[in-house]
């Protein structure tokens, strides 16, 4: 999946504001309490929308599977990692080895992502047969000639 027209760093820069907006989400989610409180559930489909967009546009030239994952990857590890710093919830120790296991995955992802060495573009001839050269009708060279 590429668009010669947009670097991937971009890409990977919007994915990464993607995360940004998916943490927002999935905190904003945890403190309507099921969408019964009205500025955390706004708050929520702004987020929601803005995760969309900005994901949807990342996965222009990233690969789905490289980007999705990654996402969650940052949504997830996000949200746990501010989980304790706006409600009431906990990071343990075996919390954070796990979710530094996620973002090592992550990073790896994204290494992963690069290509090994830049492809040389196959010559014309060898992409579009209709680019070959072709003989003019009737003349082949090892066809023998005949006279009637």
């Amino acid at each position: 999946m590429t668009d010669n027209g947009r670097p991937a760093a971009n890409s990977w820069l919007m994915l990464l504001l993607a995360g940004g907006f998916e943490i927002g989400y999935a905190l904003s989610v945890g403190g309507s309490h099921g969408f019964t409180r009205l500025q955390w559930s706004l708050v929520a489909v702004v987020f929601f929308l803005l995760t969309l967009w900005a994901l949807s546009v990342a996965l222009r030239t990233i690969d789905v599977g490289i980007g999705y994952a990654v996402w969650a990857g940052i949504g997830s590890a996000g949200a746990a990692l501010l989980g304790p710093v706006f409600f009431d919830e906990t990071l343990t120790g075996a919390k954070a080895l796990w979710l530094a296991l996620v973002i090592a995955g992550v990073v790896w992802l994204k290494l992963a992502d690069r290509p090994d060495a830049p492809e040389k573009p196959a010559p014309r001839a060898a992409q579009d047969p209709a680019a070959r050269p072709r003989e003019p009708r009737g003349a082949q060279a090892d066809a023998p000639v005949t006279h009637r």
